[in-house]
């Protein structure tokens, strides 16, 4: 029997793309669908300027979803285009945090600051803030988490 591929149990996965502004990334929460299958569902898109603030805590979250066969890769192969990267699930809530708070920011240091604010929030809260920026109406959480973050002024 051929064993499960990382990402098909990973909870999160991160794809990284050329975009014409430049590299850019989508983030993917594992989700049933109506059918009931588990199926990989876009949470947010990263524009080239927030993925480039964050690259750091992308390669990082990256690096802590490889099992033991990808760890011996180049670290410059971290974020590969194209492929689905997994992600656990302290670091995928992170990266998806990020991706919902940053859409729609411009200003790059901003962005910056929020990346490494998230990358040292512990997985638990990342997740707690993940579901409140999950829901529906999700203003307010979302103005909060950018403020805590310091996203925004």
């Amino acid at each position: 029997m051929v064993p499960a591929s990382p990402t098909r149990q990973a909870p999160f996965a991160l794809r990284v793309v050329d975009r014409k502004g430049g590299t850019a990334a989508v983030i993917y929460r594992r989700q049933a669908n109506n059918a009931g299958r588990d199926r990989l569902r876009r949470v947010a898109a990263l524009s080239p300027l927030c993925f480039g603030a964050a690259a750091m805590m992308l390669r990082q979250a990256v690096l802590a979803g490889r099992n033991e066969a990808e760890a011996g890769q180049r670290s410059e192969d971290v974020l590969s285009r194209g492929a689905f990267h997994p992600l656990d699930a302290d670091w995928g809530a992170r990266v998806a945090c990020y991706g919902l708070l940053a859409a729609g920011l411009r200003d790059g240091e901003r962005l910056l600051l929020a990346a490494k604010h998230i990358r040292h929030t512990p997985g638990d809260q990342a997740a707690w803030w993940l579901g409140l920026l999950g829901q529906v109406d999700n203003t307010r959480a979302l103005r909060a988490f950018r403020i805590l973050m310091e996203a925004v002024r």
